[in-house]
């Protein structure tokens, strides 16, 4: 841009530039609202609309079956509050480097995993119960985030670029299977993602669950009413927030080229999220097998496929050279 063109741009649209910034600031958004959740499942506190919605407190929850119900519930919204770090952190990744380039497909990977996360907040009506901050929250980032995409949108046939990958897949090779258990970790956390949200939107409770908490959903209901459709917003929420990170996952893994900058944000998201969703159960007891074998195997590819895809994608020119 020269001067002239710099004098006559406006307040706003120096701020917006292309649009990347308003997808970074999504983002951003993403990893605070994470950050919150933590913050909060591991302090034991609820959102005032939450205690408003049951009218009861932690406190009152807590004396009953030795804080179990709390516990549980805490145990999802710690779990949701990794995922939506993992997820800003990989939106980071998107906007800030094969975004930058001009590349379609990073465009099209944001596109489709915003509607999936913007529209996983519908299941949250699944069972009753609308979350009035996460609501506001959705009301604000959407608009910032649909302009981001609008500025920075491809051209109209671009959409094909997903479909050749941004390497060839050879499991013949220590690289392409790193490669491959990282696609294989992106598909299992889509898998899983969507299984949560059907149970959270339909029965709510799986049997480990249950044996967990020690109380049959009927004496739930009857404690209160309105603890079975807030527990089914927190699932819900949670399976849909898994199954969006999983198609961003395997999208970025399937396009992305080697590099440095890319295991390194895989890696940081994973650690995250796979910390945070694994992790909680220790502390309070949740440490059912069936439940956590899931959890721990997704895990297990996944490092083993950063492990194998280590040395080619941090020394990708010494690599090439050889």
């Amino acid at each position: 841009m020269n001067e002239g063109d710099a004098r006559d741009q406006s307040f706003f649209g120096g701020l917006i530039g292309d649009g990347r910034p308003l997808l970074s600031i999504t983002a951003l958004a993403l990893i605070f609202s994470g950050g919150f959740a933590l913050f909060l499942s591991a302090s034991g506190a609820f959102l005032p609309h939450d205690i408003d919605f049951l009218g009861m407190s932690p406190t009152a929850l807590c004396a009953i079956n030795e804080c179990r119900i709390v516990h549980f519930m805490l145990h999802d919204r710690f779990a949701f509050g990794g995922v939506l770090i993992a997820l800003g952190l990989l939106y980071l990744w998107l906007v800030n480097f094969p975004l930058r380039e001009k590349e379609a497909w990073p465009w099209w990977i944001l596109a489709i995993s915003g509607l999936t996360g913007f529209g996983s907040f519908l299941s949250y009506l699944g069972y009753g119960y609308l979350d009035s901050w996460h609501g506001l929250a959705t009301l604000f980032l959407l608009p910032v985030f649909g302009l981001g995409l609008w500025l920075t949108r491809p051209g109209l046939n671009s959409w094909r670029s997903l479909l050749m990958p941004g390497i060839p897949v050879n499991i013949r090779t220590r690289a392409g299977l790193g490669h491959l258990c990282l696609l294989l970790t992106g598909l299992g956390m889509i898998l899983g993602g969507a299984t949560i949200m059907v149970v959270g939107m339909s029965i709510v409770f799986v049997p480990q669950d249950i044996a967990f908490i020690g109380l049959s959903p009927e004496r739930l209901a009857e404690i209160n009413p309105r603890l079975i459709p807030l527990i089914a917003h927190d699932r819900a929420g949670f399976g849909g927030g898994l199954m969006s990170c999983g198609l961003i996952v395997l999208l970025i893994v399937w396009k992305g080229l080697p590099s440095r900058h890319l295991w390194q944000a895989l890696l940081c998201a994973g650690l995250v999220g796979f910390g945070c969703a694994i992790g909680v159960h220790y502390p309070i007891g949740y440490r059912d097998f069936v439940h956590l074998a899931p959890a721990w195997l997704g895990a297990a590819i996944f490092a083993f496929g950063l492990a194998l895809s280590y040395k080619p994608m941090n020394f990708t020119k010494t690599a090439s050279q050889h």
